[in-house]
C-alpha cells in the first residue's frame, strides 16, 4: 500500500473524521511556523499537505488581500476542509485535489509556500520540493515543519511504543506512514534536499512541545485504538493501555513531549 492509498483509506478517513484531534496535536507548533512563514496581507499562498484545511484558514487570515490554495492527496480530508471553511469567511481560500510532487501550480504563482507537516510523504522529495520552488515567484518563501527523531527515552515514543506493543498487531498502512513520516528528521537530509531544489537561505529550528492525546487517559485510549477500524480490543488491554496513559495525564489531557524543525528557505531572485 502506497502512502497515497493509506491518506485515502482508513487513516485518511480517520483524520477527516477527527480534525480536532489531529490539530490539537501539532497546535502548539502553528505559531512558530507562521512566525518563519512571515505571512503579508496581500500574498498569495499554497498549503502543501493541508489536510482538514485549518493551516489553509490561518493562512488566510493572515492574508485577507490576497489568496490561499490547499493542496492535498487525500479526497476525504480535502471534502472534510471544504465543508469546515465557510466560504463567506474565506472567499480567497480554494482547494485542490494533486501531488505537489507533479501538480501543476503555476510558475511563479506564489509569495509563500507553507506545510504544517505534509511534506515528509513525497517519493522523491528533491522534485517535489523543485515543482514547489518553480510554483513561487523570485524570492517567495517556504515555511514548514517535520517532526524531529524521537528520542529513545522520550514520552511520546515511549508511551505510544507501549499503546501498540499492547495491541500486540502490525498494520501495514500505518507503518508506510510513519516510515515516511520520518524521511526529513535528519536536518543535514533536509538541507541536502532543499539545495538541490534550489533553495537557498536555509535555516532549521529545533521547537519542542507536548501533543495532547485526549481529555484523559481513557479517552486517548479510545482515539488510539479508533485508528484501526473494526479493531476488537478486550478489556484487560483497553485497561493496560490506560494504566501506560496515566502518568501524562493533566489537567489540560493527555500531554506527551514531542519536538519539531521549523524549517525556512527562498526561492533565489
Amino acid at each position: 500500500m502506497t502512502v497515497t492509498d493509506a491518506w485515502n483509506g482508513p487513516i485518511g478517513r480517520h483524520w477527516a473524521d477527527h480534525p480536532e484531534r489531529y490539530d490539537a496535536m501539532v497546535a502548539a507548533f502553528d505559531e512558530p511556523l507562521f512566525d518563519a512563514a512571515a505571512i503579508g496581507p496581500e500574498d498569495r499562498v499554497v498549503d502543501i499537505g493541508c489536510g482538514s484545511g485549518i493551516s489553509t484558514r490561518i493562512a488566510a487570515r493572515r492574508a485577507p488581500g490576497g489568496r490561499v490554495t490547499g493542496v492535498d492527496v487525500s479526497v476525504p480530508l480535502l471534502e472534510r476542509a471544504r465543508a469546515l471553511t465557510d466560504s463567506a469567511a474565506f472567499p480567497s481560500v480554494t482547494y485542490e485535489l494533486g501531488d505537489a510532487q507533479v501538480h501543476p501550480f503555476e510558475p511563479g504563482g506564489y509569495d509563500v509556500a507553507i506545510s504544517r507537516g505534509g511534506v515528509m510523504f513525497f517519493a522523491d522529495h528533491v522534485a517535489a520540493f523543485t515543482n514547489i520552488a518553480h510554483a513561487l515567484r523570485p524570492g517567495g518563501r517556504l515555511a514548514f515543519i517535520c517532526p524531529q527523531p524521537p528520542s529513545p527515552d522520550g514520552a511520546e515514543r515511549k508511551a505510544l511504543g507501549l499503546l501498540a506493543s499492547l495491541l500486540g498487531r502490525e498494520h501495514a498502512a500505518e507503518n508506510a506512514v510513519a516510515v515516511a513520516m520520518a524521511s526529513l528528521s535528519d536536518p543535514e537530509r533536509v538541507r541536502q534536499v532543499l539545495d538541490g531544489a534550489g533553495f537557498e537561505g536555509i535555516g532549521l529550528t529545533s521547537v519542542t512541545s507536548t501533543t495532547c492525546w485526549g481529555r484523559d487517559a481513557v479517552d486517548a485510549v479510545d482515539f488510539f485504538v479508533s485508528r484501526t477500524p473494526g479493531l476488537t480490543v478486550s478489556d484487560a488491554t483497553r485497561a493496560a493501555m490506560t494504566d501506560a496513559l496515566l502518568p501524562y495525564e493533566t489537567a489540560e489531557g493527555v500531554l506527551l513531549g514531542a519536538g519539531v524543525w521549523v524549517v525556512s528557505a527562498r526561492r533565489p531572485l
